[in-house]
């Protein structure tokens, strides 16, 4: 009998929910007309003027603009994400009835709106009531949800899709960038960390390391460092006020980075993990304490070679105009040079050990595959480590942009591995082999 019983409890179920979904759910408009119920507000986006937000967690948010800008007035007081606020904002605009569930409901609990789970309050300018949203539970079939009008009776439906845009909490709606700054105004960075000091400046466009070494610094991961910090986000706000930052690990920073704009400075301070995917950190000029991604740690700690152009030669083909190149006691020498008339092209004569014309492809395949060469890494040519540079397999000096500059690199060889050292430059990279080689070869093809 209990397994008879069983069954005819799960039958009536079943013909309940089945009800539901006939007389309830099958009615709603489908497909592209779901939407096209009356308004629930007739109001302009660019008239609200203040909102507040009761989302699902318990949190009451109240926002206002101020300029132009929308800001957080309570609990506390912070610039709001403008984007989150103004997908309120169109929201409200736009939300409609798609349907009429009942317009006289005897109890509001089975709706979820005896206790809505979420409220959206707004005022707009000239008017001196709010007006307000409730939101109740989603439907059955987790499609729509519930909603009402404080100051009606009737029980609608509305979008599923609402419910990401109101449900939103303090921390949701607020500004979440770690540090603002004016990327464009940054000339100097300086990253600090317990035993190492790293400054960068900005000269005549290009980065340029000048602690703890003086050396270019490549572009793009330096320019990327930046972006990387100015992007950041915060994970959670730990506290608003700290006053004392060392159970954070933020009284003696795992490390910190400073921008220069001019004449004003931003500092991103870093601590101790909060957990596995997670460190504590602080902009030097507020006092919250909140956690970032711990990602952004590594990305600041960068070792300085990471930070170092990797290209070893600055010139390209197009814009080289004499090239010496000695290998032992043998020297190789060639110029561009124009030759006479209006419609003259440019060419190739080498100077040493004799004076001819050149192969033009042959030159700029080989000035190609040496302006290619890249460090893998860099190495302190101080200490025991052989390079070959002492004995140098090949020496390179060129001349470019109009002859305003001049490079000079020397190459060595240890067995299979190739170095190169950079004049004016500390330190020696280490080479890929084969693309070493193949410059080599390239450079025998024009002899």
């Amino acid at each position: 009998m209990r397994g008879v019983n069983s069954l005819l409890v799960l039958v009536v179920l079943l013909i309940g929910l089945g009800a539901y979904v006939y007389f309830v759910e099958s009615k709603k408009p489908q497909g592209a007309e779901a939407n096209l119920g009356p308004k629930i507000f007739s109001v302009k986006a660019d008239a609200i003027e203040e909102i507040t937000v009761k989302s699902g967690t318990g949190d009451r948010t109240t926002l206002k603009k101020v300029n132009g800008a929308w800001q957080i007035t309570g609990p506390v007081a912070a610039p709001a994400d403008q984007a989150e606020v103004s997908g309120i904002v169109s929201n409200i605009v736009t939300v409609d009835n798609m349907r009429t569930v009942d317009e006289n409901p005897g109890d509001l609990k089975p709706f979820g709106l005896a206790e809505p789970r979420v409220e959206v309050t707004f005022r707009a300018a000239g008017r001196a009531q709010a007006q307000q949203l409730l939101i109740g539970d989603k439907t059955a079939t987790l499609g729509d949800l519930y909603a009402k009008l404080p100051n009606e009776k009737k029980v609608f439906l509305i979008s599923g899709s609402f419910d990401t845009t109101f449900n939103r909490g303090t921390f949701d709606l607020r500004l979440k960038t770690v540090l603002s700054f004016e990327r464009d105004k940054v000339d100097q960075i300086e990253i600090q960390s317990p035993g190492s000091t790293v400054e960068l400046a900005r000269a005549g466009g290009e980065w340029k390391l000048s602690k703890p070494i003086q050396a270019p610094a490549d572009y793009g991961t330096v320019e990327g460092l930046i972006g990387r910090v100015q992007t950041a986000q915060m994970k959670g706000i730990t506290a608003q006020e700290a006053a004392d930052l060392k159970p954070y690990g933020l009284d003696k920073p795992e490390a910190s980075v400073t921008f220069g704009l001019g004449s004003s400075r931003a500092t991103l301070l870093l601590g101790a993990r909060a957990d596995a995917s997670l460190v504590y950190a602080r902009d030097a000029s507020r006092p919250m304490v909140f956690t970032v991604d711990s990602s952004l740690l590594d990305d600041v700690k960068k070792p300085v070679d990471q930070l170092r152009r990797k290209d070893i030669f600055e010139f390209r083909a197009f814009n080289a105009t004499s090239v010496q190149i000695t290998r032992g006691a043998e020297t190789l020498a060639f110029e561009k040079t124009r030759g006479q008339g209006k419609d003259a092209t440019e060419k190739w004569r080498g100077t040493k050990p004799a004076t001819k014309d050149m192969d033009a492809a042959a030159v700029d395949t080989f000035l190609t595959k040496l302006a290619n060469q890249r460090a893998q890494s860099f190495v302190e040519t101080s200490g025991k480590l052989k390079t070959g540079l002492d004995l140098p397999v090949l020496i390179a000096v060129v001349r470019f942009d109009d002859g305003k500059k001049e490079e000079k690199v020397t190459f060595g060889r240890v067995g299979a591995d190739v170095y190169a050292a950079i004049a004016g430059q500390p330190g020696a990279a280490k080479l890929d082999t084969t693309e070493f080689e193949d410059a080599i070869k390239a450079l025998e093809a024009i002899k």
